[in-house]
């Protein structure tokens, strides 16, 4: 392969022209003969055992070329957009063959590359701390929601519901005076305050008490999925059976050693306070980090082309469905229970794959100003480290991933690293 010219045509649209050699354009129609000539009849042969001259002679010279123009040229674009200095990107590729033959393949190639990038100001960037505090309201209210864990649901006659209890009750939706499909149950366990049923349906079954018989009105989300019942004003009659409630449990040292690997009230208490502390620390790490992020893309300059976020939004999709097979579930089965489309899910996404993409380009032009290029020794310890990660071996990660997407990692996280300890802390207000 060869690349005789590179020349920017628009933004981030290049054309490469490029040659290969005869020797090697022949090699590769002879491949798609060999692969060929098993479906093709000739007079006087065999089927799959005619020569090549023949078949060529019948049909055309060029006969197999459009197939070996097919598998030789994505190669050879990567090779000369490399050569060029180009970091090209996922997009339809323009290609108009000049020449094919004996003596090589000639062909044009307009290419999408990745934007040119300038960012300023990144050094001193300011962000919001969050507090590292824990007091001993924390510690109790994490002790709570052990307690909640451990409780036993007790039925209460004479105490009217409230958030958190579950109410046992019987509901028909009416609509214009008739009941609507699916808005009947009978002993329907509901925890109120858990937002299952539409907004206000919760709210006034809070109050009531078992034994109680009411009717509340609510109005459908604009959005909800029965279209008949989108935004209409109904009512439903409740008949509500049983209120049942949380008792929690005594915080003593017996309840310690039932929860935990302590022995005393004060023992579990300084634990939780540790690892609360541990976790404040992991939260105000991660704030800082989202707030810089954001701050970055804001001041990153580009025109970006489209494909990258399209791409980006692709490597998501394929995460989110990966994630729902190792749960069993494929992503169109996931949809049709959800009644989302592939357009929905994917708009889903969008913000977030606009954010990584702008983050990315603001990293690795950070790093190339601050001199913060990948060595190959990088790379290998990168490599080594991924497939420690994985357990497979090293070979399998470099089949995977690629040397330039290790390097972008590796520049990306140094790059950060080097914002985060530049950035200053905003004063308090």
């Amino acid at each position: 392969m060869a690349l005789k010219s590179s020349n920017k045509v628009e933004t981030n649209r290049y054309e490469l022209v490029v040659e290969i050699d005869g020797e090697t354009f022949m090699k590769a129609v002879d491949a798609v003969y060999k692969r060929e000539v098993k479906k093709i009849n000739i007079p006087g042969f065999r089927k799959g055992k005619a020569p090549r001259r023949l078949i060529e002679k019948e049909y055309g010279e060029g006969v197999f070329y459009e197939d070996a123009i097919k598998n030789l040229y994505p190669a050879a674009i990567v090779a000369a957009a490399d050569e060029a200095g180009l970091n090209m990107i996922r997009d339809q590729i323009d290609l108009d063959i000049q020449e094919a033959g004996k003596d090589g393949l000639v062909f044009k190639a307009v290419v999408t590359v990745e934007p040119e990038v300038e960012i300023k100001d990144y050094k001193g960037i300011e962000y919001a701390p969050v507090s590292l505090e824990v007091t001993d309201e924390d510690v109790e209210e994490e002790i709570k929601k052990v307690q909640k864990r451990n409780s036993r649901l007790v039925s209460v006659e004479d105490q009217a519901a409230e958030n958190e209890d579950i109410a046992v009750i019987d509901f028909k939706g009416i609509l214009d005076g008739e009941a609507f499909e699916g808005g009947t149950a009978e002993n329907y366990s509901l925890t109120l305050g858990s937002g299952a049923f539409i907004p206000g349906f919760e709210d006034q079954v809070v109050g009531h008490k078992a034994g109680e018989e009411f009717t509340i009105d609510v109005t459908f989300p604009e959005d909800y999925q029965a279209e008949e019942l989108k935004g209409k004003a109904v009512q439903f009659e409740i008949k509500l059976h049983e209120v049942k409630k949380h008792e929690l449990p005594e915080v003593d040292d017996e309840f310690v050693k039932d929860v935990s690997e302590f022995d005393t009230v004060d023992e579990y208490k300084a634990d939780l306070k540790t690892k609360l502390e541990e976790s404040r620390k992991e939260e105000a790490e991660n704030s800082k980090e989202s707030q810089i992020a954001e701050k970055l893309t804001d001041l990153l300059e580009a025109e970006i082309p489209e494909a990258m976020f399209d791409n980006q939004l692709d490597s998501i999709v394929d995460e989110f469905a990966m994630n729902l097979r190792s749960q069993g579930l494929d992503l169109n089965t996931y949809m049709q229970y959800t009644g989302l489309t592939e357009e929905r899910l994917r708009d889903t996404y969008r913000d977030r794959a606009e954010a990584q993409v702008k983050l990315r380009l603001a990293l690795r032009k950070i790093a190339e100003l601050e001199d913060m290029k990948a060595t190959d020794e990088d790379i290998e310890a990168k490599y080594n480290e991924l497939a420690e990660t994985y357990k497979v071996d090293a070979a399998r990660v470099k089949s995977v991933f690629g040397p330039k997407d290790v390097a972008g990692d590796i520049e990306a996280e140094r790059a950060m690293k080097f914002v985060k300890e530049n950035a200053v802390e905003k004063a308090a207000e």
